[in-house]
């Protein structure tokens, strides 16, 4: 009884972190990715779209620009990530995973995002594909 009750804990505990890191992640890519025109433009063509992970990926090869524009983007993601998961007691991998879960949820129709299986979709006006983890 006494594990039982120790598990059930430990799972309330767990759903509240994720809940916690949700909530956080709700403002960390906005502070890393200000929507310069090319970003904007990138996005808006598929060029870039939201992985699973937190960071942006490449739906087909990009041009060399393009990769570093994303690669910055990335860099000041992981900075906020480090940030925000040393603050809150979470992981790097935890925070941006959850960061991840969000910022794919805040895609609009015709951009593109990493579904779960990890092929790119393009959103359109139905919720996107996320992972079954995402709080």
């Amino acid at each position: 009884m006494i594990k039982i009750a120790a598990r059930i804990e430990r799972s309330a505990l767990a759903g509240a972190g994720w809940a916690a890191l949700a909530a956080l992640a709700l403002v960390a890519p906005a502070s890393a990715q200000q929507r310069d025109p090319a970003y904007a433009a990138a996005r808006a063509s598929g060029q870039v779209g939201e992985k699973v992970d937190g960071y942006l990926g490449f739906p087909s090869a990009p041009s060399a620009e393009v990769r570093r524009l994303a690669d910055d983007i990335n860099i000041k993601r992981k900075a906020v990530y480090a940030e925000r998961a040393q603050a809150n007691g979470a992981t790097i991998e935890e925070y941006a995973f959850s960061a991840g879960c969000q910022a794919i949820a805040r895609t609009v129709a015709g951009e593109k995002y990493q579904a779960p299986d990890g092929s790119w979709q393009t959103r359109t006006a139905a919720a996107p594909l996320r992972d079954p983890r995402c709080p």
